[in-house]
């Protein structure tokens, strides 16, 4: 890679739909660190989906454990972490992001997210009459909290996972404080 190592853990934020599994892959094996996903962090932890922790515990109960399983992530080894759409939207999660890692928001909008997610019968919060309704009114409550992220790469259709993860890995490497210089 000739570029060094990950200095902290970097946080992909964004929308269901938005590639934050994909890329955060196709990233860590790019700069050759471990890629987690916080959700199945926390679907580990409790032998259940995401799906079946909301409907036996509901919300509350799954963003308490999220918050528990960014808190260790962030304090091992740095690496890819891609968290749930709902995360970054607690300001104490915020605020252990900004402080151990840098939050990355792969913004995508309306039409593309729900290209990529239509199919999907594993999405909680899109169980709804008017699901397409519902996730653009979730953008739009979410959107300014994404905005606060330390970094922002925009997705558009034509961009391969490969692609993003390369503009995202271009827009780590304009910050001083995250890749190491070799």
């Amino acid at each position: 890679m000739g570029t060094g190592a990950l200095r902290k853990t970097v946080v992909l934020i964004g929308m269901m739909g938005a590639g934050k599994t994909a890329v955060g892959t196709a990233l860590a094996r790019v700069l050759g660190v471990p890629f987690l996903d916080s959700d199945e962090q926390i679907e580990r932890a409790a032998s259940m989906s995401v799906a079946e922790i909301f409907r036996r515990d509901g919300e509350t109960f799954f963003r308490a454990r999220e918050s528990e399983v960014l808190a260790r992530l962030l304090s091992g080894p740095p690496c890819v972490l891609s968290t749930g759409g709902g995360a970054f939207l607690s300001p104490a999660n915020r605020a252990l992001i900004a402080e151990k890692g840098v939050a990355v928001w792969l913004k995508a909008d309306l039409d593309l997210l729900w290209q990529r997610v239509r199919h999907k019968t594993t999405r909680p919060l899109l169980r709804t009459a008017d699901p397409k309704a519902t996730l653009a009114g979730l953008l739009a409550q979410r959107e300014p909290v994404y905005a606060q992220a330390q970094v922002i790469v925009e997705a558009a259709p034509e961009y391969s996972v490969e692609d993003m993860a390369a503009k995202v890995r271009a827009a780590l490497a304009g910050r001083s404080d995250i890749l190491e210089r070799t």
